[in-house]
């Protein structure tokens, strides 16, 4: 079938209509997230015994577990553990970031949910904390590169910038370094306090199988790296050569920059991991 829209305009989802039709009551969005957390039927989350009792007072919690007699809601153990904002609000919050490429800021969940600043950023940074890290190493072939997030020097007021000098000077610390596995196009990201070599190279080491193929830039810190390692140099104006790039992660870090400058404006180092991350 001939391609009729740009990009990847054929893959299907639910719209933001039918999202809000979907939740638009409380006990349309507890019975959705009670039918992912427990497929097979109801099970506590302490005990994970099935003998379990709905509360009709649903007090003090909708939930009983009759083994260990303790009460639980869908939120127990969650992200959403001790939240008082209602299901349906993150079920709405949890379609906004899955469906927005740069992510979405405090201010706009704020708006659209009708809740407070304070709230929204909250709830934005419990769902970033839900996309850790995963443990698997990648296969490879694996693309790894570093960036600086941050404001340029040149663009700051005259009374705030550092005169330190050019390159990374002003960027908000620590450095991002990543990985990218072209397998499977999944993305691992670290903020690191101090970019050396050691700190680097370990986070790659970690992240991927010995016998993995790593693509790097020429920058010395990827030097004698314990992998088979190829260079693309980007010093000579050279940006592919064969299968020697890193293309794709550093179109990763374009759209994380993008998202810096059009969505968030400003990302404290205290956080950027989990931006990076998410």
């Amino acid at each position: 079938m001939a391609q009729t829209a740009p990009g990847k305009a054929y893959r299907r989802g639910i719209t933001l209509m039918e999202a809000v039709r979907r939740f638009d009551a409380e006990e349309k969005a507890e019975a959705w997230f009670v039918a992912q957390r427990w497929p097979d039927g109801l099970r506590c989350p302490f005990c994970e015994s099935a003998n379990v009792l709905v509360v009709t007072s649903r007090k003090p919690q909708p939930f009983r577990c009759r083994d260990c007699r303790k009460c639980f809601s869908v939120k127990t153990g969650t992200l959403m553990h001790s939240s008082n904002l209602p299901l349906s609000k993150w079920a709405i919050a949890f379609y906004l970031f899955s469906t927005s490429l740069k992510s979405v800021s405090s201010m706009k969940l704020h708006r659209d949910l009708g809740i407070t600043q304070k709230s929204a950023w909250y709830m934005g940074h419990r769902i970033r904390g839900m996309w850790g890290e995963a443990e698997e190493r990648f296969a490879g072939p694996v693309e790894a590169d570093e960036t600086y997030v941050g404001g340029r020097e040149k663009n700051k007021h005259a009374s705030r910038r550092l005169r330190a000098g050019r390159g990374t000077v002003g960027k908000a610390a620590p450095a991002l370094a990543g990985v990218k596995d072209r397998t499977t196009n999944q993305i691992r990201t670290k903020a690191i306090q101090k970019p050396d070599k050691p700190a680097i190279q370990g986070f790659v080491v970690q992240n991927t199988e010995p016998t993995a193929t790593v693509y790097t830039d020429e920058h010395p810190s990827y030097t004698g790296i314990p992998r088979r390692h190829e260079v693309v140099r980007h010093s000579a104006a050279e940006y592919v050569n064969g299968q020697a790039h890193t293309n794709g992660v550093e179109s990763h870090w374009a759209v994380l920059k993008r998202a810096y400058f059009g969505v968030f404006h400003h990302v404290s180092a205290k956080h950027l991991d989990r931006y990076a991350t998410e």
